[in-house]
């Protein structure tokens, strides 16, 4: 049986919104693995260009996105994030180690980082809000560089035991937090190995680790980095939130739901947050069949009542 996760209530906390400043290591490996996958990115279009892109290298990049995208979708976001659902211990250690797969940061700093997004969404205190410089059209390009990715290159550290105390309490997250970059090595490192293994070839080892790694880490980046920029935005509002949030389709699959981001800050803790038809959300669909198969259980689907009160006349 797993220990519950329950998020915790900004206003029960007396405790500091930071807990310190990241050391010059800590903050230029950050810098390192936020700017190494955009080059790759940049890089792809030639790279493609004069040698090619097999299949092998899509097929183990597609593989490994959609592990890693669901470990932060479904795993750091809806259940370690908002207590979505409760989950097996197995599946609980699964789900931490597939977000960290992603590359985007350690589970316990990343839910810390979140339920503070929450507790300060668009307001000062958010990490990543792009409303607050202001709404010039200088404000906002600099709110949307802040909001994608400039906010990741300040050494502020959100306090873990103001807003994670519960994950900090967890043994297995604990180990799965402190193995944060060895399984970054892994994730980078594991695409080379299944492609040199397919091809049978040092070629295919280093083509795999740059487009099923690199690549796709990178990728995975700037799309979950879009939710908080581009569905802070720009988007439809049809529910009632008390900030800026909006529900951006042309990201519902690459995101796996995630971008049906109004309706998520309308109703936080529900584990579908395509609520509308037609809204696909691959990750409520995998929770569903994870409900279905008892690996996991209370899962907390939307009400029509509530949905229904929230709706914006």
């Amino acid at each position: 049986m797993s220990a519950t996760l329950t998020p915790t209530r900004e206003s029960r906390s007396p405790k500091p919104i930071l807990s310190g400043r990241r050391s010059g290591a800590e903050h230029y490996t950050v810098v390192v693995f936020v700017l190494l996958p955009l080059l790759a990115l940049i890089a792809a279009v030639p790279f493609a260009w004069g040698w090619g892109l097999g299949w092998v290298d899509v097929g183990i990049a597609t593989g490994f996105y959609v592990v890693s995208a669901l470990g932060v979708t479904v795993g750091y976001h809806r259940y370690f994030t908002h207590g979505s659902f409760k989950a097996k211990r197995w599946l609980r250690i699964a789900l931490a180690v597939a977000g960290s797969l992603a590359s985007q940061g350690s589970v316990i700093a990343w839910v810390a980082d979140h339920r503070r997004h929450h507790a300060f969404s668009d307001r000062e205190g958010d990490p990543h809000s792009p409303w607050l410089f202001g709404t010039s059209p200088v404000a906002i390009a600099r709110g949307f560089w802040h909001s994608h990715m400039g906010w990741l290159f300040e050494r502020d550290k959100t306090n873990a035991e103001r807003f994670a105390p519960d994950l900090l309490a967890d043994k297995d997250l604990q180990l799965v937090d402190k193995l944060f970059i060895p399984m970054t090595v892994l994730t980078l490192g594991l695409p080379g190995v299944i492609g040199g293994l397919i091809t049978m070839s040092w070629w295919g080892v280093v083509s795999a680790i740059f487009w099923a790694g690199i690549v796709r880490v990178g990728f995975l980046h700037h799309i979950t980095w879009s939710v908080n920029s581009i569905c802070h935005m720009i988007g439809d509002r049809p529910f009632a939130s008390r900030d800026r949030a909006a529900n951006f389709w042309p990201l519902a699959i690459l995101s796996m739901g995630e971008s049906w981001h109004n309706s998520h800050h309308a109703d936080p803790t529900s584990a579908r947050h395509g609520v509308m038809r037609g809204q696909l959300d691959i990750s409520a669909r995998v929770i569903w069949l994870f409900e279905k198969f008892g690996w996991a259980w209370a899962v907390r689907w939307p009400r029509p009542e509530r949905l229904a009160a929230k709706l914006v006349a």
